[in-house]
């Protein structure tokens, strides 16, 4: 037993080693060597050549002479150069002098050849010298692998199911368009991003088999409308889809693409024996292509997108820069907030709560201000939502709550003989996902703020039907002594026959019921009439009453005559420091 010729476990020779072996072996002039290498070069599968050290060809075998389409008997003497048409090539040819010369070990290029007939090939040229002195060339034809090469690519870079170029394949030309659009045309590009709207409910009612006729259905009616402006149309995945201006002329040919595509829509599909209707929301992007990122255009598309679905689907939006600089900021505030109470950014202002008969100042509400190292101070309205959003107004609501007893806790050492209420805002989810009695009797306990200085304000939608926790903290909170308010009363369910069940001390008109207030020259009667009515309830009720918004002394001297009990607003001051409150007090 034994392996393969060479010895055990060795592989037999291949062509190009017999012949350099033979070479060496006849150690003889290079005319004799031709006759050695016939009848390996009749055998070997590849196209093959031997040529002589100023490039002439010795010897070639039938492989090679089929190849080029030169009959076998003209190739010998024929100048290799010329028959590989290398005088044309900048790489291949200077390589192949090279390898003459001897500077150069060997040459493994990849080229087009020409036929003799006028075809041309993709070829892969190898030369290397033999240990004789002459030359060994080869010449493979990768025609057929190229084409293979080019159907796997065709697979690899489009959707089987929409016979469309995938996500790969557009951002391939993505990126070639943002890179060559400013050596171009205008200079510009544009995008269209659209997701068919309930088109999960189709899947998952009809099948996929039903949710694959119809993706291939709308590629169709996508590629009639970007055909004829040569756009190239792409499915991104699921059923999301593109389409790539490259040369855009402006906004107006990339909204009116998307406008082309929601007409479109508008026909049902036939899918399967089913009619169905689909729309499409579509975010539209156009802009210098100069600067711009394949990934900075996606977001962008990406962005205005949800826009389009935000604002009611079946519809385009075109992308706005400054509504998404809002939305920037809005993300950044938001993931940030939690940090920055622990980094103790927010502060509060105080704005006077005062009693409208006499002028003194019964109490103060605490608003907080978020001093922010990027945006500057930001009142509630730019973050409380968002913190209500994530939760973290949980633990700013229990620093406001803190910071408020300890300044009002102060004021009252100061002026032990003169009560000054401190009213902080509490939003339904501290009410929900904290232990607000808790909290609330440990910051009293630490301050040493009496409760009934400490009055706690919700919204009337959050107060009215409450039932539960929230109801059992309301009694809790009132037994404790602490005071209860209904902020902006009027905007809601305004029931005040059910508010008469709930442990509520005061009403704070909505500031919209003292507008009509402001001109004497124009006075609202209806406002005037629904306030008194209001003011009149709530002291049947047990109920004092807080006129919000009082910005001039005729709001001010109205709203007394009717007999509301305090007012809040510009007229009496603007949210200002704690010691701005001393210092009005004294």
């Amino acid at each position: 037993m034994g392996g393969p010729s060479g010895g055990p476990g060795v592989e037999p020779d291949s062509t190009a080693a017999t012949i350099t072996r033979c070479d060496r072996s006849r150690g003889s002039s290079p005319a004799a060597e031709p006759d050695d290498f016939r009848a390996a070069f009749a055998v070997a599968g590849s196209a093959m050549a031997l040529l002589g050290p100023d490039g002439g060809v010795l010897a070639a075998n039938a492989a090679l002479a089929r190849l080029l389409g030169v009959p076998p008997e003209r190739m010998a003497g024929t100048d290799a150069r010329v028959l590989l048409g290398l005088a044309g090539d900048p790489h291949t040819g200077p390589a192949f002098e090279e390898v003459l010369a001897g500077r150069r070990g060997r040459l493994h290029h990849a080229l087009r050849l020409a036929r003799a007939d006028g075809d041309d090939l993709s070829a892969e040229l190898s030369l290397s010298r033999t240990d004789g002195g002459s030359l060994l060339l080869t010449v493979e034809d990768m025609t057929e692998r190229e084409s293979l090469r080019r159907q796997l690519r065709h697979l690899r870079m489009h959707d089987p199911v929409t016979r469309l170029p995938n996500r790969a394949l557009f951002f391939e030309r993505l990126a070639d368009a943002c890179a060559r659009a400013p050596e171009r045309g205008s200079g510009r590009i544009g995008l269209c991003y659209l997701d068919l709207d309930g088109f999960k409910a189709i899947n998952d009612t009809l099948g996929h088999r039903v949710g694959d006729e119809l993706l291939a259905a709308v590629a169709d009616r996508l590629l009639a409308c970007a055909g004829p402006g040569g756009h190239l149309a792409a499915r991104l995945g699921g059923d999301e889809f593109a389409l790539l201006l490259r040369d855009s002329t402006g906004t107006g040919q990339a909204t009116a693409l998307a406008e082309t595509v929601l007409e479109a829509f508008r026909q049902p599909f036939d899918v399967s024996g089913h009619r169905l209707a689909v729309s499409a929301s579509i975010g539209v992007v156009e802009r210098e292509a100069q600067g711009t990122s394949p990934t900075g255009l996606m977001q962008a598309a990406d962005t205005t997108l949800y826009w389009a679905k935000d604002d009611g689907k079946g519809r385009w939006t075109l992308f706005d820069p400054e509504r998404n600089e809002h939305r920037m900021t809005r993300q950044s505030l938001s993931s940030t907030l939690r940090q920055a109470v622990e980094r103790g950014e927010f502060v509060l202002d105080y704005q006077p709560l005062v009693a409208l008969d006499t002028g003194e100042v019964r109490g103060v509400e605490a608003l907080v201000r978020w001093e922010h190292p990027h945006f500057g101070r930001l009142g509630p309205g730019r973050f409380i939502g968002l913190a209500e959003e994530d939760g973290s107004i949980v633990q700013l609501g229990r620093w406001v709550l803190a910071e408020s007893c300890r300044q009002a806790a102060a004021w009252q050492r100061e002026r032990p003989d003169t009560p000054l209420v401190v009213s902080v805002n509490v939003a339904v989810r501290q009410v929900w996902d904290s232990d607000l009695v808790a909290d609330v009797a440990a910051i009293l306990h630490e301050t040493g703020l009496p409760p009934q200085l400490l009055q706690l304000e919700l919204t009337e939608s959050a107060v009215m039907g409450s039932a539960g926790r929230p109801l059992q903290a309301l009694h809790a909170l009132h037994e404790m002594g602490v005071r209860i308010a209904i902020d902006d009363f009027g905007t809601g369910y305004s029931n005040l026959a059910y508010m008469s069940r709930l442990p509520v001390s005061t009403l704070k008109l909505d500031g919209s019921f003292v507008q009509g207030f402001r001109s004497a020259e124009h006075p609202n009667p209806a406002d005037e009439t629904i306030v008194e009515a209001l003011v009149d309830l709530a002291h049947r009720l047990g109920l004092t009453v807080t006129a919000e918004c009082v910005e001039n002394a005729e709001q001010a001297e109205r709203l007394r005559r009717i007999g509301c009990d305090t007012g809040q607003g510009w007229h009496y001051s603007r949210p200002v420091a704690a010691a701005s409150i001393s210092r009005l007090l004294d």
